[in-house]
């Protein structure tokens, strides 16, 4: 088989489905790689799944079940509220399509479990949608840590969030049943996955959830979460929808010095390196600016592209996601009985079934 993007690689026909924000971007990537063609777009808006298949030289449909009928398409992007998700990806994968699921992979890690058995049955490549992990300033972090410029993990601490929308009140994600959850689900689960690539599987949730301003009946739009990993690893994080100014900030603290990765912008990032004085002497900083944070979405769908033509996927496995729907259900549970929650490592489960 060719490398990345040979010319000896075939194409593979790529469903979207779900033309909002995310799956306007995952059209564009799909039909800007050489290993992948856009086919066919869905959405029950006409008129947007229209405009987008007239830029891209795609079909358009209301419903995803034409999609699926369809025997020009191999691979499948589903990018829907919530509570379509599981269904949408489960009867992809029964017809043998690879499938890219958008996080949060499930309402629930009862409903993400069921889309990794179907996925092991089907035997195609199933992706969970955790775009941060390819933001470059988060890779440029990575490289630092796994390098063992901070040396050994003490803490993590993690901020992010947005004012929500001006319509927010009026879309799915104020839908208990649609969205399964608030800003922990949304925002929160980005964090816990960030989380998990650097510290590895949580194995202890404390939370607090608060409906501070927006009307969403019984969702949050505020989380605070505390983890405890292995090696007495804490990580701390708020997630919020009444950050005013968007805002993320992931900083990593090691007994050698921290890493501190910011941005207001989805263009630009900051990432700051520490290094800590010895002996009484006062730490030194560095500044790196990090531009083109958008290229984050063509290296998720090279990731795909690559793993869909045989090569190993490097982010959003399976057990990924269910490692991270599993704290966020915990979060969830500490936050309605007021005490600290143990957390199931499911990865080495996942394998053994």
């Amino acid at each position: 088989m060719a490398g990345r993007g040979g010319p000896s690689v075939s194409r593979i026909g790529v469903a979207v489905i779900g033309c909002g924000a995310v799956g306007q971007r995952r059209a564009r990537t799909a039909a800007a790689d050489p290993r992948t063609e856009l086919r066919v777009v869905v959405d029950t808006d006409r008129r947007r799944s229209a405009g987008l298949a007239s830029e891209l030289g795609a079909d358009s449909v209301r419903d995803w079940r034409d999609a699926l009928a369809r025997q020009d398409v191999g691979a499948v992007v589903v990018c829907t509220p919530n509570a379509l998700l599981v269904p949408i990806s489960i009867a992809a994968l029964r017809t043998r399509r690879h499938v890219l699921i958008e996080k949060p992979m499930g309402r629930n890690a009862t409903e993400a479990r069921a889309v990794a058995a179907e996925a092991r049955k089907a035997g195609t490549v199933l992706k969970i949608g955790f775009n941060s992990r390819y933001r470059p300033g988060a890779v440029r972090a990575h490289e630092l840590y796994a390098s063992g410029f901070i040396g050994r993990l003490l803490q993590l601490r993690a901020t992010y969030g947005d004012g929500g929308g001006l319509n927010l009140e009026r879309e799915w994600r104020a839908d208990a049943e649609l969205a399964g959850g608030g800003e922990l689900l949304r925002h929160g689960v980005d964090i816990v996955d960030l989380f998990h690539w650097f510290a590895g599987p949580a194995n202890r949730a404390q939370s607090e959830l608060q409906n501070a301003f927006w009307n969403l009946g019984r969702l949050e739009d505020n989380a605070f979460g505390l983890l405890r990993f292995g090696a007495g690893v804490v990580g701390q994080f708020h997630v919020s929808m009444t950050e005013w100014q968007a805002f993320f900030s992931l900083e990593l603290l090691g007994e050698s010095g921290g890493l501190v990765l910011e941005s207001s912008s989805p263009d630009v990032e900051t990432l700051t390196v520490i290094r800590r004085g010895e002996a009484g002497h006062a730490s030194t900083s560095e500044k790196m600016l990090i531009e083109n944070a958008e290229s984050s979405w063509t290296a998720e769908w090279t990731d795909f592209a690559a793993a869909m033509h045989g090569e190993p996927l490097r982010h959003g496995l399976p057990e990924d996601g269910l490692q991270i729907i599993a704290t966020i259900d915990a979060l969830y549970a500490a936050a309605r009985s007021g005490s600290a929650v143990s957390i199931a490592t499911l990865g080495a489960d996942l394998h053994a079934r």
